[in-house]
């Protein structure tokens, strides 16, 4: 029997490539080049038009960093436009790399393995800062929004903040999740988009703040709900598929308490466990045909999800295990690692094992180490598949699982286990 190792030992002819860590400065044709190429895309792919806010934001130029929420790829359009006539750089994950490595490195982005510890990242953000003298562009959630609601954000983006010294801006944008919604990517809806990019913070205050009172800033003006800013707007959205996949996010039925039963087709949810059935209205509410509507508003639903599985690992009923097949990303290219199995407890966190070139491996992320949980839908770079990856310093396992609408539970279980962690550990 081969030797268990916690890495994997890649064959000797696999050229692995890792984009660098402290970026390129944005060069004007690039920066030119991007800009124009966004604004033609930009009016073809929104078709509800867009607008830009200004708030704080008169005589503002750079140096200064940029927090954004995320939710489609059209962000970076809109991204462009705001900035405008400024340079600014990106932090972006090494999945966003694969297939585009030359044109990212191009454009000034500098590369960051999500959800792990990277002194790598604090250069960065200073040469860009304060050698360069641009804008630092940063998505602090690292992920597109599963429900249209603010995700988690670690504290270390306060403290980066702090440490530099300069003004902080933030850029909400709506109504780009309902025009289309991370479980359901592929289909357009026509909504409008709007972007508020407001100076938070200017320079002195940052400078005159504890961390604490910067992350208090941080989360209250992070925050954004677009269901809510949906119906505050009156915004109806018509199209017959704007329920199709909305199961990847409601997966489990408040009426008989089933999950991975749900099935989200046309303008309906069902279970197919008990038949209860919801519409999504034109106002992106939930209505039950028949009896009680448990959550209207989505978000509601979603986060009942969430303390569901908190119950579960406070009593002790909480554990995950699963067949999957795994896809390692140790630099820009996907190497397939064949099949393995994945636990995960509040105890240990995550354990994925697996054998490859004639080795056995068992990557572990503990749950002290590990707040949240990179997941994709329908991931089109892994054959449109469901997936999460559990990332340690320089390799990121994706593993698809077996089971059904199993990856959204998993980043909640993720983010409530550490939670519990903590406050256990404070005690």
């Amino acid at each position: 029997m081969s030797e268990v190792k916690d890495y994997v030992v890649y064959p000797d002819d696999i050229k692995i490539y890792v984009p660098p860590t402290v970026p390129e400065k944005q060069r004007g044709f690039y920066k030119s080049l991007a800009s124009g190429l966004c604004s033609a895309i930009s009016k073809v792919a929104i078709r509800g038009g867009s607008t830009i806010e200004k708030i704080n934001m008169d005589g503002l130029k750079p140096p200064y960093i940029i927090l954004s929420n995320h939710t489609q790829f059209a962000d970076f359009l809109v991204s462009f436009r705001a900035v405008r006539p400024f340079k600014f750089n990106n932090i972006a994950t090494i999945d966003g790399y694969v297939g585009m490595s030359g044109i990212m490195e191009k454009l000034g982005c500098a590369c960051h393995r999500k959800f792990t510890t990277d002194i790598s990242l604090i250069r960065a953000v200073h040469k860009v800062l304060h050698e360069y003298g641009d804008i630092l562009y940063m998505y602090p959630e690292a992920r597109y929004s599963n429900c249209g609601t603010t995700s988690y954000i670690p504290d270390v983006v306060a403290k980066l903040v702090k440490k530099n010294k300069v003004p902080l801006v933030t850029m909400i944008h709506n109504g780009n999740y309902l025009n289309a919604p991370f479980w359901d990517f592929r289909q357009y809806r026509k909504v409008p988009f709007h972007a508020t990019m407001k100076q938070v913070l200017t320079a002195q205050q940052v400078s005159e703040m504890t961390v604490d009172e910067i992350n208090e800033v941080i989360h209250r003006e992070m925050y954004y709900d677009d269901y809510k800013w949906q119906k505050e707007n009156d915004i109806r959205i018509t199209e017959s598929f704007r329920a199709d996949g909305l199961n990847k996010i409601l997966y489990k039925c408040p009426n008989c308490m089933t999950e991975g039963k749900m099935v989200g087709k046309g303008i309906h949810l069902t279970c197919e466990e008990c038949g209860k059935q919801w519409e999504m209205t034109e106002l992106g509410e939930m209505k039950a045909f028949e009896g009680k509507t448990e959550f209207s508003h989505i978000p509601d639903w979603y986060e009942w999800e969430r303390e569901c599985v908190r119950k579960e690992l406070l009593d002790g009923t909480y554990k995950f295990e699963d067949d999957v097949h795994i896809h390692s990303l140790p630099g820009v290219e996907f190497i397939d690692l064949g099949e393995g199995k994945v636990t995960h407890d509040l105890e240990n966190g995550f354990v994925v094992t697996g054998h490859y070139n004639g080795h056995d491996f068992r990557i572990q992320r503990h749950t002290k180490t590990l707040d949240t949980l990179h997941m994709e839908f329908l991931y089109k770079k892994l054959n449109k598949t469901d997936n999460f990856d559990v990332s340690v310093k320089d390799d990121s396992f994706y593993c698809i699982p077996s089971k059904k609408d199993v990856v959204l539970k998993l980043m909640f279980a993720t983010e409530e286990a550490y939670k519990i962690y903590k406050e256990d550990s404070s005690k």
